[in-house]
């Protein structure tokens, strides 16, 4: 074996070209035996590494042959099952090339995995089954690299030996694949049938397909023009940390996300527009005379600036948009569906925000390529929206710059990933628009009525008993002079939320209304009363963060359910028994207690009466009262 073949940092110091790849398909489709075989052919294994492989493999699932996946498969879990889990990288370089592989999961569940994969890579390698074809796998992943920025595809119809390396049987499948991606607009796509188990067609040509006129798979890679480097756009850098060692220094950290820059180059803080030139380069090893693309380091500018964590230096004479609405594509990866209106962490750069899906304007349909109606995005789905955030961000077009111009949204509450975007374009806002500030303000109002203002927000469901408990309170506080209103959840839906059925989408939309009146009512001086189901937390929890400090009362009206169902005063739950009512709260349609709320009333225990007491003597000790 020969272990003197060079390193994917060697090949680049030593001129070769870098080209970044990705693997991906289906699962089981052979993506991580490929690249392992490919490592064995072209001798990029040390002895050590070799003997290790045919040890594991002789216990393994390929009957006694080398198992290639080995290689790729690091995890535990992976080799038990026989699946790659996570993304496997691996730096290597042929004799003409260096190449970074990213080999993406390919179970439906690890999308999130491929799309990470797909973000950083300039070639798509997607592998089929001969004897599967085209499956949906196939179908989103070659969707998702077209969404991030994949220029280069290369169609890999493996497992040939497993239909006697029969010719039409290629043939056939590479003509499905180009008619489906013809709509995705890849500047290339090519095809190659192989075995990556015996390496036919992998480092070198067949002779099991002499009717295969193309290249190696080998020789494709070595051969394939990527993309050129962002270093000719405008520089943009997102700003990681300040260093500040001491009072006589002063850097901005991050890594050049596009573009070039040199000492003396003008530049601009992207979200104040505030000019400045840079002074120094500053790097570990000394000052840098220029910094490309990819380069980590620190600038120190000419001029005292305003500028942090989140913002982001660009070129003085070609800032990126910034924007607090934006069409942005999304590939959702959360088990729960995305909601319109329900708020999100947006991670873009170094910048973090709140954000909201304000509309779904479509869902991409796989099988055809078709644009189709949708409120919510599923596990998987990709569609295109229209994004809200509560602070400007500056952020590129994705197709000019996938580092500028991509971002992830995160559950509140669990901080996983929940989406991937890519940014389509900003969504202009009138300039014309602005705040009026007002003489008479909420302090103002308030201290008319002898009051503090507050929101008490009744939560629980249907027949807990929120309506009455809200009602009797708000007669017990009328009667001690204060100015009140209720807002009761069926009264708003005979008007300003007419409109709304009862749908996720449209339960979200319900209690973001809601939480907005109630924020007018509170700037008026008032103490409201919000009596509505409101089944989720973060809506929940958007409402608490629309109002003041203290001025949110959660009031969880706790009653079983069997409560719930006997008492029924509107005979909600018979009629969702019986089938003739969907999307029922605590039925077919979830319900989320409070976690911490200020205040538990217990209706199954005690009469409504003395529970609206005990919320009068609570609000008396809050001062509220």
């Amino acid at each position: 074996m020969d272990t003197a073949a060079p390193s994917a940092a060697t090949a680049t110091a030593a001129g070769r070209t870098r080209l970044r790849l990705l693997t991906c398909g289906s699962v089981d489709d052979g993506k991580s035996t490929l690249i392992g075989r490919l490592l064995y052919d072209i001798g990029c294994l040390a002895d050590d590494h070799a003997a290790a492989l045919a040890k594991d493999s002789a216990r393994g699932s390929a009957g006694g042959d080398l198992d290639f996946a080995l290689l790729l498969d690091g995890l535990e879990a992976e080799r038990e099952q026989g699946i790659t889990i996570d993304v496997a990288y691996r730096h290597f370089a042929s004799a003409r090339r260096a190449f970074i592989v990213a080999d993406a999961p390919g179970h439906e569940q690890y999308t999130r995995n491929m799309a990470t994969g797909a973000s950083n890579s300039e070639l798509a390698v997607i592998l089929c089954d001969a004897r599967k074809g085209v499956l949906p796998q196939t179908r989103r992943h070659s969707c998702i690299n077209a969404l991030l920025g994949i220029k280069h595809v290369v169609l890999v119809v493996n497992k040939m030996d497993l239909v006697g390396y029969d010719q039409a049987v290629f043939e056939r499948i590479a003509a499905d694949y180009r008619r489906f991606v013809d709509k995705l607009k890849f500047a290339s796509v090519a095809a190659i049938p192989l075995s990556a188990r015996f390496g036919d067609n992998v480092a070198r040509r067949s002779v099991n397909m002499p009717w295969y006129e193309g290249p190696a798979f080998l020789e494709l890679l070595e051969t394939l023009e990527a993309d050129p480097p962002a270093e000719g756009q405008p520089f943009r850098m997102p700003i990681q940390w300040v260093n500040r060692p001491n009072q006589d220094f002063r850097g901005y950290a991050g890594t050049v996300a596009r573009g070039r820059v040199r000492p003396g180059d003008p530049v601009a803080v992207a979200h104040s527009g505030v000019r400045t030139r840079i002074a120094r380069i500053v790097t570990a090893g000394g000052d840098l005379a220029e910094a490309r693309a990819g380069d980590a380091v620190v600038l120190v500018l000419e001029s005292e600036i305003d500028a942090s964590r989140g913002d982001m230096l660009a070129a003085a004479e070609a800032p990126p948009p910034v924007t607090d609405q934006f069409a942005a594509h999304l590939i959702w990866f959360a088990d729960e569906p995305m909601l319109a209106g329900r708020r999100y962490i947006i991670k873009a750069g170094t910048k973090t925000a709140l954000a909201s899906i304000t509309s779904v304007k479509h869902r991409l349909d796989i099988e055809s390529l078709g644009h189709a109606a949708a409120r919510e995005l599923h596990k998987n789905d990709i569609g295109l929206c229209n994004i809200s955030v509560s602070e400007p961000l500056a952020l590129d077009p994705y197709d000019e710059n996938r580092a500028t111009g991509s971002f992830v949204l995160i559950d509140r509450f669990t901080n996983a990933t929940a989406g991937a975007g890519m940014v389509e374009f900003p969504l202009r806002r009138a300039s014309n628009i602005h705040r009026q500030e007002t003489d008479v303000d909420k302090a103002a109002r308030a201290a008319l009525m002898h009051q503090k203002p507050a929101c008490l927000w009744f939560t629980g469901l249907s027949g807990a008993g929120k309506s009455t408990i809200a009602n009797l309170t708000e007669r017990k506080l009328h009667a001690l002079g204060r100015h009140t209103y209720l807002l009761d959840g069926d009264n708003l839906r005979h008007g300003l939320n007419r409109d709304l059925g009862f749908l996720a989408t449209d339960r979200v939309e319900n209690m973001r209304r809601a939480a907005e009146v109630a924020k007018l009512m509170i700037d008026a001086g008032l103490i409201v009363l919000v009596a509505l189901i409101s089944p989720f937390r973060a809506e929940r929890q958007m409402a608490r963060e629309t109002m003041g400090p203290g001025e949110f009362v959660e009031i969880h009206v706790d009653a079983p359910i069997e409560i719930c169902r006997r008492r029924d005063p509107k005979g909600l739950y018979r009629k969702a028994d019986a089938g003739g009512l969907a999307n029922f709260t605590g039925i077919d349609s979830p319900y989320e207690p409070p976690e911490d709320p200020e205040v538990v009333l217990r209706s199954a225990e005690r009469s409504a009466d003395d529970l609206s007491n005990d919320l009068v003597a609570h609000l008396r000790g809050r001062g509220i009262l």
